[in-house]
């Protein structure tokens, strides 16, 4: 009888997609800081890796980046785009994976989405229901008797 494996769907990434992730944007990192890319859309650019993620069999990796300092993210991302080749056979000499990874690059919103949540928490409205008194809510189960 054959041993059942469990999905891995909905658990998250394994520790090995992580492991990888992290290799990948250390790579790009030092790439990046090291000016060794030849693309007059990069050469001055200052890039900022903030996570990798890995698919599951390795091949192929989604690289979140932002302009150091700010700047136009979708210029960035279709120039990263365009060295995507070049940094693949950076990654691959680098770090000793079966497969060359497949490499894409988006832009990092994540900054962007948390000052919407900074700026709604401080709305009036938001800011009086997350500042209420806990026992506010207590005194409403105590009120019909006992338990």
């Amino acid at each position: 009888m054959k041993a059942h494996r469990k999905s891995r769907a909905g658990s998250g990434p394994s520790q090995r997609q992580l492991r990888v992730g992290e290799e990948i944007r250390h790579v790009l990192a030092e790439l990046f800081a090291e000016g060794r890319l030849h693309d007059p859309a990069l050469a001055e650019a200052r890039i900022t890796v903030t996570e990798v993620k890995v698919s599951p069999d390795l091949k192929n990796a989604t690289a979140f980046v932002l302009p150091f300092g700010g700047g136009d993210a979708a210029t960035l991302v279709q120039a990263l785009n365009h060295a995507a080749p070049y940094l693949r056979g950076e990654i691959a000499r680098e770090l000793k994976l079966r497969f060359a990874t497949q490499i894409r690059f988006l832009p990092d919103n994540s900054f962007d989405r948390a000052q919407r949540l900074e700026a709604l928490f401080r709305e009036p409205d938001v800011a009086r229901d997350l500042t209420a008194p806990a026992d506010k809510d207590q005194e409403g189960d105590d009120e019909g008797g006992e338990r």
